[in-house]
């Protein structure tokens, strides 16, 4: 009964053209809020899920490293119980330092990663191939896989064989480090070269595990990681191995490895949920105003619902259904006009981004259910909280039927 007078306020002509246009502005200011709240936010989805594939394609599944210091010892009694947890399907040894690398005059600091024969099986690093090959070498004649920015900051062309580049590690049996035995030197050819995304391009190299252990002068079961392709529920697989291998290890799932990174998205949108809303309860104003100035209009509509024994509490259910009302108008129309532009964006990539640098040249969107259960639920709450001072003062005036 409530919905069905708010239904008929609704529709019905006022005497004051100015309610039916706050109404409609109202209304649209709702629309407009909704389908830019849903937009955006569908947007950050793709760029999240963007990025997170980028992630996925370069880090394992699972990870172990080190508690403290930068290396461990796993011997094969470990390696076999590892191999016979439940859920482990690939294991791939790391060895991982800082080096100089350098071509002629040019030089720049490096991640440099050792990496056996499986690594390709625990990511998709090699889909990311640019230039060359995946290919790391032997103990005697290493090769480099090169990010693109490192390859770019030292001039190397991984096109042109003959042209070895110098690789200098810490030596860790030196008395000194800034002695003359401090560094260790040897020569490596680029193989070839990937581009996954800025933070990996400029920071990381990859070479053959058994050169790197040469290089750091590194025990046969000396390592600096273990990584693990899995196929099971992460956290049990990582209850199980940590309970195995005891507190001087770490074992980290891929959300562990990029804690800081998952964190900053989530605050970021949740940032950009709380702005956009903003927009929504500036609408919420224009409600406010359509429904004081509908209550002034009907006054005399709730004398007579109050004569014939609507108490406060009906009347306040009336007006508070016209303010829902309004809400849902607005906001079904917003949803839709948001799908209707991320379809589009999704089918034909109308808005580009731009500059050339990215690895995709328009918006990504990503539309999820959750969202448009949170815009929904948001725009009720706006508008419940909204109606609420209009349809209260409806519901407690003492209204009369004399002029």
């Amino acid at each position: 009964m409530n919905l069905l007078f708010a239904w008929r306020y609704f529709w019905s002509k006022k005497s004051t053209n100015a309610i039916n246009i706050i109404a409609w502005i109202s209304i649209a200011a709702i629309a407009v809020g909704s389908a830019a709240l849903i937009i955006i936010l569908s947007v950050f989805n793709g760029f999240e899920g963007l990025v997170k594939s980028l992630y996925v394609d370069f880090y394992a599944d699972m990870r172990i490293v080190p508690a403290k210091g930068k290396t461990f010892l796993l011997n094969r009694e470990q390696v076999a119980g590892i191999r016979a947890t439940s859920g482990i399907t690939t294991l791939g040894f790391i060895a991982e330092e800082k080096a100089l690398l350098v071509n002629g005059e040019l030089q720049t600091i490096v991640y440099i990663k050792g990496v056996d024969e499986q690594f390709t099986q625990l990511n998709k690093i090699a889909a990311h191939i640019k230039r060359g090959r995946f290919e790391t070498g032997t103990t005697e004649a290493p090769t480099l896989v090169l990010g693109v920015g490192i390859e770019n900051a030292i001039a190397a062309d991984v096109t042109k064989k003959g042209y070895p580049l110098t690789l200098y590690m810490p030596n860790r049996q030196a008395a000194r480090f800034g002695s003359a035995d401090g560094l260790n030197a040897f020569n490596a050819l680029a193989a070839g070269t990937f581009m996954v995304q800025q933070d990996f391009d400029n920071k990381y190299a990859f070479t053959n595990l058994a050169f790197l252990k040469y290089m750091l002068n590194m025990g046969p079961d000396e390592y600096s990681a273990l990584e693990l392709k899995i196929n099971g529920d992460p956290d049990q697989i990582k209850t199980a191995l940590q309970k195995q291998l005891g507190n001087d290890y770490t074992v980290e799932t891929r959300y562990e490895q990029n804690r800081s990174l998952y964190a900053v998205m989530q605050m970021e949108k949740w940032v950009i949920y709380g702005i956009l809303s903003l927009i929504l309860i500036v609408a919420a104003f224009n409600m406010v105003g359509a429904l004081t100035m509908l209550v002034l209009e009907k006054q005399k509509d709730i004398a007579i619902l109050k004569a014939l024994g609507a108490n406060d509490q009906n009347i306040e259910r009336i007006f508070l259904s016209e303010g829902l009302l309004l809400a849902t108008v607005g906001g079904g129309a917003g949803i839709v006009l948001a799908i209707i532009i991320c379809w589009l964006q999704m089918k034909y990539k109308l808005i580009k981004l731009g500059g050339d640098t990215f690895i995709i040249d328009y918006y990504p969107v990503q539309m999820m259910p959750t969202d448009f259960a949170l815009v929904a639920c948001t725009i009720m709450i706006i508008a419940l909280l909204a109606a609420w001072i209009p349809s209260r003062k409806a519901g407690r005036d003492q209204l009369s039927l004399k002029s």
